[in-house]
């Protein structure tokens, strides 16, 4: 079969697009998210007739943001979307008159990386994307880990401080508190709090946001880092030093060949991840005396979603 469909399905919008088995995508077309599944499903099918002819009676595969439960047919909870146990798969076939497979997001984009991405020809392979939180996939053993509930791989939710901050899964301590675009922002904006208290300090940050800390976003710093100012890469490099004491205990756990990082924070390149290989080095259990997982930035973008999950729908349909 040569090619699939793939969708990624976020809060505010939906790409959908026509991937040839060696992950090429063919085209693509976008649409906004509207309100209801109802309203998701015509959406996702009025692109897959845009893609014309060749989309027609082709698998279809969704990457959602969200838990997909392991028979990968409903999406249990979706708080992006404010969705809670919709069979999402069943009602996009009926509609299609196609096979359709469901994934949460960050697995598809997970198995796009292994299959044609940072982490082709690692058998072992995790995928950590820092963005707005940190989401994750797992590939061990040139196999896509769903879990037991189909929810496995919510790698920004490790409880990595003890009675840390609060986070919005209702724990707290979680990793993404503190290695995450939010996380960045955060520390920025106290930085600039303090410096305009003390009249002197964080000058670059400050200019940026012209004197307001709530106006400060971590693009200022991650622009301000990219320009040479020293404070902001010293957050940014904070950021990757969290970031690879996390990784030190995922590879505990699951001793990953490579680890992959994407999400947009991780477009600093080496500002962010010489700081969190050195930290994932010093972190490691015995390390110097295990191999030691690569750790690369992810290859394929904003489209690895629905590259990968055309690729699941293409490998469930043969």
């Amino acid at each position: 079969m040569n090619v699939a469909v793939g969708v990624d399905l976020g809060g505010t919008k939906i790409a959908v697009g026509l991937v040839a088995a060696d992950g090429a995508v063919r085209a693509q077309t976008r649409r906004e998210t509207p309100d209801g599944p109802d309203a998701v499903v015509a959406a996702i099918a009025d692109a897959v007739a845009e893609l014309g002819d060749e989309a027609r009676g082709r698998p279809v595969g969704i990457g959602a943001a969200g838990f997909v439960d392991a028979g990968r047919r409903r999406v249990l909870f979706a708080p992006n979307l404010q969705w809670t146990d919709v069979p999402l798969a069943a009602q996009l076939s009926d509609r299609l008159g196609t096979p359709v497979i469901l994934e949460n997001d960050a697995n598809a984009a997970a198995w796009a990386e292994a299959r044609f991405g940072a982490g082709a020809g690692a058998d072992s392979m995790v995928l950590v994307t820092v963005g707005t939180g940190i989401g994750g996939g797992i590939v061990l053993d040139g196999r896509l880990v769903r879990g037991g509930f189909g929810v496995a791989g919510e790698l920004g939710h490790l409880p990595l401080v003890p009675d840390g901050r609060p986070c919005g899964c209702g724990q707290s301590g979680c990793w993404e508190q503190y290695a995450s675009g939010t996380a960045l922002t955060r520390a920025a904006r106290d930085l600039v709090v303090t410096a305009l208290a003390a009249g002197t300090g964080a000058e670059a940050l400050v200019a940026a946001c012209g004197g307001d800390p709530e106006a400060l976003e971590g693009t200022h710093v991650q622009d301000a880092a990219a320009a040479g100012d020293p404070v902001a890469g010293e957050l940014l490099a904070d950021l990757g030093r969290w970031l690879g004491r996390g990784l030190a205990a995922v590879a505990a756990v699951l001793d990953p060949g490579v680890v992959v990082i994407g999400g947009g924070v991780a477009g600093n390149g080496d500002r962010l991840l010489e700081p969190a290989r050195a930290e994932f080095r010093r972190r490691l259990p015995a390390t110097g005396n295990r191999p030691e997982a690569e750790i690369r930035p992810a290859r394929l973008g904003s489209a690895a979603g629905l590259v990968g999950a055309a690729d699941l729908a293409r490998e469930a349909a043969t």
